[in-house]
């Protein structure tokens, strides 16, 4: 599954305040942090696990067919001249009630690209198919998603580097003020944030189960 974002809004995805060697580092013009120019990979709340009934109407704790969880998410991003490319790499583990004859359980996914913490990008559903073999309660499978975003859409306005990396001294009046207190600079950085967020795609009903187990 590949995801483009091109031609986003104000877009950014991050802005390096300083040389990573300096990370952490009090200096005379504060402490140096460095953003990175990659979204964050992470399983959204409620969204990690899948739990099938047979009857699937059915909610009682000896009916549960199938669970399936979402573990080990990882991320790698690399550069080229046009792009910032993030692939995000997860297992999908699974269990089944029965040890019976060999089985296949298919079950969807989705990964976004999310701006800001709440406006999504992009957006694709995939699957993932599990195959228990026989006398097996227990499945395992891989998959992938990748963000590709221009680099030419991941620019921060000039006037908010130079706010974001100015140096303070001590004894300036704003020394001790976060920038990020100024709504337009807060704003700012917000859309420069990106998220990839990977989770399984959940019928209403399976989220409030999720949500109220």
């Amino acid at each position: 599954m590949t995801m483009s974002l091109r031609a986003v809004t104000a877009a950014a995805l991050a802005l390096v305040l300083a040389a990573c060697s300096r990370e952490g580092q009090i200096g005379s013009g504060g402490v140096y942090v460095t953003r990175s120019g990659c979204p964050q990979v992470a399983i959204p709340a409620a969204t990690g696990d899948i739990t099938l009934f047979d009857p699937a109407t059915s909610r009682d704790s000896r009916a549960i067919d199938v669970v399936a969880t979402i573990t080990n998410v990882r991320s790698t991003c690399t550069e080229d001249a046009q792009n910032l490319v993030s692939t995000a790499t997860f297992d999908v583990v699974a269990t089944r009630r029965d040890a019976g004859a060999a089985r296949q359980v298919v079950l969807p996914y989705f990964a976004v690209a999310v701006q800001g913490g709440t406006n999504i990008i992009a957006k694709k559903v995939g699957a993932v198919a599990l195959d228990f073999p026989a006398g097996s309660q227990r499945a395992q499978t891989s998959s992938q998603t990748t963000v590709r975003v221009l680099r030419s859409a991941v620019a921060l306005p000039q006037d908010i580097q130079r706010e974001l990396t100015r140096e303070r001294r001590p004894g300036d009046v704003d020394a001790a003020v976060d920038p990020l207190s100024d709504p337009r600079i807060r704003t700012a950085v917000a859309n420069a944030t990106y998220e990839q967020l990977v989770g399984f795609q959940l019928t209403p009903d399976q989220l409030r189960y999720n949500a109220t187990r």
